[in-house]
């Protein structure tokens, strides 16, 4: 949800967040929606987890070029096509 408040300033437009749960995700019918689905349900429920693991100092001090989302949004989003 904060992504899409971000984008929605940055393009000046309304962008909304859609929240699909990991089981209806895994009912795409897609090659890959199930192990997408199966990401997804881990993120959910092990955020802690899945966060704790990357720290991003460390990944700065690997990539000193890293940039946060506003960083890369403010780089990118003309490229981001609106129609």
């Amino acid at each position: 949800m904060e992504m899409a408040g971000k984008l929605s300033t940055a393009l000046g437009r309304d962008v909304r967040y859609h929240d699909v749960p990991p089981e209806v995700y895994r009912k795409l019918g897609f090659p890959g929606a199930d192990d997408l689905g199966n990401m997804f349900q881990f993120k959910r429920d092990f955020e802690k987890v899945f966060c704790g693991a990357r720290k991003p100092d460390i990944a700065r001090g690997l990539n000193p070029s890293l940039q946060t989302f506003d960083m890369w949004l403010a780089h990118n989003k003309h490229r981001i096509p609106l129609e």
